[in-house]
């Protein structure tokens, strides 16, 4: 999806309220998704699995917004597999572009938010069974190589 100028589409305001919303609620699913984990593994694991669903949002952000939203947005690459990384780095996404009829920005946010909590969904998948330091490799290293390719399939 090509990011496009607001003179060429207008901002739907009532699209972008409920979108502001519906990324709103979506990002409240973390914190929901740390302290629900947080109640089903032993009290010695309890902030492991806190820390594992919170790190996920700063881990997730900072790879989706350098390379995430373009590998899974952008155009086809490597025969549809990817995005090019035409936006790496958020790369001529400006205050202005608009995708549909929403900025660009606000549709980049919402689609981090399923990042987001899609990445935080695997810590219970692994609870008690790993250590810290092994999710913070790979967070960063799904999101790219799992979470986007599927995210630019679908």
């Amino acid at each position: 999806m090509t990011p496009v100028t607001v003179a060429a589409a207008g901002i739907d305001t009532g699209d972008t309220a409920w979108l502001l919303a519906a990324t709103a609620l979506v990002l409240l699913m973390t914190p929901g998704l740390a302290l629900f984990y947080g109640g089903m593994v032993r009290t010695k694991n309890v902030l492991n699995m806190l820390m594992m669903s919170f790190v996920s949002i700063a881990l997730v952000t900072v790879v989706w917004l350098l390379a995430g939203y373009s590998l899974a947005f952008g155009d086809d690459a490597f025969g549809g597999l990817v995005g090019n990384l035409r936006h790496v780095g958020m790369a001529g996404i400006g205050p202005d572009s608009v995708t549909g009829s929403v900025p660009t920005l606000l549709f980049t946010t919402f689609q981090l938010t399923f990042a987001i909590v899609t990445a935080a969904l695997i810590s219970g998948a692994i609870a008690d069974r790993t250590k810290f330091a092994a999710w913070l490799v790979l967070v960063p290293v799904w999101t790219l190589l799992v979470y986007a390719p599927v995210a630019h399939w679908v």
